[in-house]
């Protein structure tokens, strides 16, 4: 997610809350107060991000650094804002590229390289910069998993030119050879320091985002997962566990859950561009890793929570 409600021209969404002059002044006045009071509850991204890159082998073995000339079997890219870097995680073991590397190595019995492009605060605008530095880094990655919206959001950019930023991407990343999964924008009604109605407002907005999210990654050949619609309810039952301490961003137990819906869908697409794989049922692991902590946790995901993987239509 973003961290900022960048201005109080954020509030001027009051408008769709009435219909004339002076209760439109007073809804915006309303939010715009509310946004303020957001920003001095959730404090300002400052840290940064644990940094996950590097070798991920089968069976939880110690992360390898990766350079020129090391063989992998896979290649996983992560593009997007501080929910893509795994912001709010202490460990790098946490966030979630590296959960996702280490389910693909456990699954496909390769090594698997991870390499992340995501920047804290990014927006669908910073996409385009993403792509370009993957493209000057070498080769294109097998996969890409994106996740990004929360700041368009929160920075009023607009859904339609939004979603369409995110399906260039898309389209840029398929025109490689890469498989994508996205992550769409995340529920802003779960995030209870975000007072009301301008979370009811958020949300909204976050919604019909997702939505516009998933219609361009499909047309652009990527494969959406709502994580609003997957994760609203457990996020609603235990905020205490699934948010880190600002309230804001996820937890590692939060980037567990997401991560376990991104990996599967991931597996499906690269089963798509490189059929000649084979993925374990279950995955293969010696010693206790995050993705056996990953696995308890879906175990015991709230009821009305859809499988993972299972991508709910409409």
């Amino acid at each position: 997610m973003g961290i900022w409600f960048g201005s109080a021209r954020t509030l001027a969404v009051a408008g769709v809350l009435a219909s004339t002059g002076g209760a439109v002044v007073g809804a915006r006045n309303l939010l715009t107060g509310q946004a303020e009071q957001a920003r001095s509850v959730i404090p300002k991204a400052l840290d940064i991000p644990p940094r996950a890159d590097g070798v991920y082998a089968p069976g939880g073995a110690p992360v390898g650094r990766w350079e020129r000339g090391v063989e992998v079997g896979l290649h996983v890219m992560v593009f997007g804002d501080s929910m893509a870097t795994g912001y709010g995680c202490r460990n790098a073991d946490d966030v979630p590229g590296a959960l996702i590397a280490r389910g693909l190595a456990d699954r496909s019995g390769h090594l698997v390289r991870l390499s992340t492009k995501a920047i804290v605060g990014a927006t669908s605008k910073g996409l385009t910069s993403q792509v370009d530095a993957m493209l000057v880094a070498g080769a294109p990655p097998d996969v890409a998993v994106i996740m990004i919206g929360a700041n368009d959001v929160t920075s009023l950019n607009g859904i339609g030119p939004s979603a369409r930023r995110l399906g260039a991407a898309v389209r840029r990343l398929r025109a490689s050879g890469t498989a994508v999964v996205v992550g769409t924008c995340p529920d802003f009604g779960v995030v209870t320091a975000i007072p009301q109605p301008l979370r009811w407002t958020a949300r909204s907005l976050g919604l019909r985002l997702a939505g516009a999210q998933a219609a361009e990654t499909r047309a652009a050949g990527g494969l959406p997962v709502p994580i609003a619609a997957l994760l609203n309810s457990p996020f609603l039952a235990e905020p205490e566990r699934l948010f880190s301490a600002d309230r804001y961003h996820p937890s590692a137990a939060g980037y567990a859950l997401i991560a376990g819906h991104l990996l599967p869908s991931a597996c499906v697409a690269l089963g798509e561009t490189m059929p000649e794989l084979v993925w374990a049922r279950d995955p293969v692991t010696a010693v206790a890793t995050p993705l056996d902590r990953l696995t308890r946790l879906l175990r015991r995901r709230p009821a009305g929570v859809p499988e993972i993987g299972v991508q709910p239509t409409g």
